[in-house]
């Protein structure tokens, strides 16, 4: 990958990455386009470091020859597929090197699942550091993904643009997410809930209602109403540093993390 990017640069070639772990999609392919005349490396690497011991990293799925697939007909020119002892030479036991995030990290997905965001960072940053790229590019339906590596390239003043993705959905209104094949077909049915939920307490707010407990609550109620559906966050935080508001505004976003069944789905929306 060192020889490629470098020749690729010697050419005068603009590098654009996306990081991926597989099993990918339309919202993917549209993170691939997002960058017109550059030249785009998508990665594909499962990253043991950022799943819990009790989360889907064994059973996650691994389908390379669909994704190279869908990569090609994308229009990505490289693959990057390392394996682990390529990211990790000395052993995930044997890391001792952490990149990690303190502050916008600390709530929600980081406070839940505890050591994510320490080895996406990580993750992100070797691949920064392998494929040199000027412009990576994220989806915005990992939000607080999204506002971590923003500002991990801010303060490890890596010389990269990030560019941030709306996020890609179905026709009902479920953010497409690798995850969504684990689904059954009941649980399918009622996974547009989410999306029917957040744009309700758009509305709400559009309406006048600035108070965000009373927002949180309505969605909340939304939420757990449905058969079979677990919650388990509803908030709406400053975009920036995903911390809570004392009054809703434009430009804070609703975040939501749930269960349908054994799958975790999480979506956002920003008010405006």
């Amino acid at each position: 990958m060192h020889e490629a990017v470098t020749a690729l640069k010697h050419s005068g070639q603009r590098l654009a990455l996306v990081p991926t772990m597989g099993a990918l999609h339309a919202g993917h392919a549209a993170l691939m386009r997002q960058v017109p005349g550059a030249t785009v490396i998508a990665s594909i690497y499962v990253n043991p470091t950022q799943f819990g011991p009790k989360e889907d990293f064994t059973k996650y799925p691994r389908t390379l020859a669909a994704d190279s697939a869908l990569c090609e007909q994308a229009g990505v020119a490289l693959v990057f597929a390392p394996t682990d002892a390529e990211m990790y030479p000395n052993g995930l036991a044997a890391v001792s090197t952490w990149v990690e995030e303190s502050q916008v990290a600390r709530r929600l997905e980081g406070e839940r699942r505890p050591g994510h965001f320490r080895g996406v960072c990580t993750v992100v940053a070797k691949l920064f550091n392998i494929v040199q790229p000027d412009v990576a590019v994220f989806g915005q339906k990992d939000f607080q993904q999204l506002k971590v590596i923003q500002r991990l390239v801010r303060d490890l003043r890596y010389p990269l643009e990030i560019i941030p993705v709306p996020t890609v959905r179905e026709s009902d209104g479920l953010a497409l997410s690798s995850r969504n094949r684990y689904l059954t077909p009941a649980e399918r049915a009622q996974a547009s809930i989410i999306w029917k939920s957040l744009n309700a307490t758009r509305e709400l707010f559009r309406a006048g209602e600035h108070d965000p407990a009373r927002l949180q609550a309505g969605l909340r109620h939304a939420l757990e109403t449905i058969p079979g559906l677990r919650l388990d966050y509803a908030e709406i935080a400053d975009a920036e540093t995903l911390e809570p508001v004392a009054v809703a505004q434009s430009g804070n976003v609703v975040l939501i993390a749930a269960y349908l069944g054994q799958t975790r789905l999480i979506d956002n929306l920003l008010l405006s």
